[in-house]
């Protein structure tokens, strides 16, 4: 048996806990162990070569970064890759935008989905504090869209030639764009280098220029301000059947050994993302508690939220060179602001420059091989003229049906049921479903009309089983039989149990959320701070 303490413990290390715990370590003088199921993946010294090796053979550059046997069914992307030291933040593409002041109002401003516990203005010092921890390089929007407190922390990464010309175009169409903030250095900081615009941010960055998890892991460690403790896999939180404080933590080493391990604290937090978060929590069935730990209202699991998207390639006439930093994109939140008075849409809009159609390719229009001169003129040609790609997340409002539920057969190696993830939208939404992708395919015509152009194809998400950047599973708000956690994140039924990031939001806006996990994660941290005695 191995034992560990530690005054706040936190369960997961996915970039909310690494964020979560450089603000404690600074807030605090606690002590503070970090427990991760994984192990570290590749470290920043390789990265070159293992980006060397994607390009050359498709190779992932990403090393033991999952467990076979830990996975949700459901879905048709699962989740275990995020079983790393950094979590999925190892490998995410680094758009860092901020939800809209609407997204804390919803049930107050259009009669559906649900408001949460505070406000956007309550939000933004922790938006504040997120971008200057990761680094986001931002271009203020205009104010009415696009509201913060402060300015961004780095300049914008710059726009250009391409995105110049397709922002142009946008605004014949109408529509006011910015440079797509990043969690990317526009400015050499942190002992990171500048963005070169290599066009590797994903799957991985060679250069340290996009943040990822392991480079704060990495600084609280040799400040020996944190413990990581990795190969340890949570399998159940233990309560005080009298006061409901979590009295401990057990689980088992996930290497070959699997020796049990038990985890005590004063403070237990849970920053292991919407699926493993929930999941814990219900498999922490006792007597006491025979639904599972802060499950009184019956809601962990439940109002799984996310967003899904129609997708459009326009050609347009005017010339752009293609492969030019294509990761980087324009991005506009006018349509996430809507008026009360229409049918319930609200998306965001992304552009970027497109090299589909105009590919290298190996076999001519008459099915012949093309080597050498042949294939470089070839390609010239397919070049010449210019392709966009546009993209809109689209609001989809959760049921409370939306959940994650234990699945008895589909086991770990310790015989832990796995979690099944089941999507499902509220009536509401589920009915302007087909309206809403309608409004959206009108829009690309529009803007493609503005333009001159022409559509190519669109598509949207409908045939994938999970929605994109989900959360929930353990709601916040300030009724208990209505939430899980509170306005900051503690469990209403556990004085010392605090849920952070991504699972305590109701909703997911419709656009990329990762530093709205954050931003809620470290509203929670700072209240954790104050809370500690």
């Amino acid at each position: 048996m191995i034992t560990h303490s530690a005054d706040i413990v936190i369960v997961g290390s996915g970039i909310t806990a690494a964020l979560m715990a450089a603000s404690l370590a600074e807030k605090t003088t606690k002590s503070i162990l970090v427990v991760e199921a994984g192990k570290p993946t590749t470290p920043f010294a390789e990265r070159v070569r293992a980006r060397e090796r994607w390009k050359a053979y498709g190779e992932s550059p990403w090393k033991q970064d999952h467990l076979d046997d830990q996975n949700a069914t459901g879905t048709t992307w699962g989740f275990s890759p995020s079983m790393n030291v950094g979590g999925l933040a190892m490998h995410w593409g680094g758009v860092s935008p901020r939800y809209s002041p609407e997204d804390f109002r919803l049930r107050s401003m259009y009669g559906v989905g649900s408001d949460w516990p505070f406000s956007y203005d309550d939000l933004d010092p922790f938006y504040q504090e997120a971008e200057e921890r990761i680094g986001v390089a931002g271009e203020q929007g205009p104010v009415a869209l696009d509201p913060r407190g402060k300015p961004y922390p780095l300049p914008p990464l710059p726009i250009n030639y391409n995105l110049a010309q397709l922002q142009q175009w946008a605004t014949k169409a109408g529509i006011a764009t910015w440079s797509t903030p990043s969690a990317k250095n526009s400015v050499a900081q942190d002992g990171r280098a500048q963005c070169q615009r290599c066009d590797t941010c994903y799957p991985i960055c060679p250069t340290g220029a996009k943040y990822s998890p392991d480079f704060t892991w990495d600084a609280l460690i040799a400040r020996k301000r944190i413990t990581l403790v990795t190969e340890t896999l949570v399998r159940k939180l233990e309560a005080d059947p009298k006061t409901g404080r979590i009295t401990r933590a057990t689980g088992n080493r996930t290497t070959a050994s699997g020796e049990a391990v038990t985890i005590e604290g004063g403070t237990f937090v849970l920053a292991a993302g919407f699926v493993w978060s929930p999941h814990l929590l219900l498999l922490s069935k006792s007597s006491a508690f025979p639904d599972g730990i802060a499950n009184r209202s019956g809601l962990v699991g439940k109002y799984l939220a996310g967003h899904r998207n129609v997708n459009a390639y326009l050609r347009l006439p005017m010339e752009l060179f293609p492969g030019i930093n294509v990761q980087h994109s324009l991005v506009s939140k006018q349509f996430m602001r809507v008026p009360r008075s229409s049918r319930y849409l609200r998306h965001d809009l992304r552009i970027w420059e497109s090299s589909v159609g105009r590919e290298p390719r190996l076999r001519g229009d008459d099915g012949q091989l093309q080597f050498g001169d042949a294939l470089m003129q070839d390609w010239q040609q397919r070049a010449k003229g210019a392709t966009a790609r546009v993209r809109g997340y689209y609001d989809v409002l959760p049921d409370k049906d939306s959940a994650l539920s234990l699945d008895a057969t589909k086991t770990n190696r310790f015989g832990d049921p796995m979690p099944n993830v089941s999507f499902k939208d509220a009536p509401e939404s589920a009915a302007l479903k087909d309206w809403q992708e309608e409004q959206l395919r009108e829009l690309f015509r529009t803007m493609a009309k503005a333009g001159g152009g022409e559509i190519l194809r669109m598509e949207n998400s409908a045939n994938d089983l999970g929605q994109e950047h989900p959360v929930g599973g353990c709601r916040m708000g300030t009724d208990p039989m209505q939430s899980v956690v509170d306005a900051h994140g503690r469990a209403h039924d556990h004085e010392n149990l605090w849920v952070a990031g991504a699972p305590a939001q109701p909703t997911a806006s419709c656009c990329n959320g990762t530093l709205t996990f954050v931003a809620v994660g470290l509203r929670t941290a700072a209240a954790i701070a104050g809370a500690a005695v």
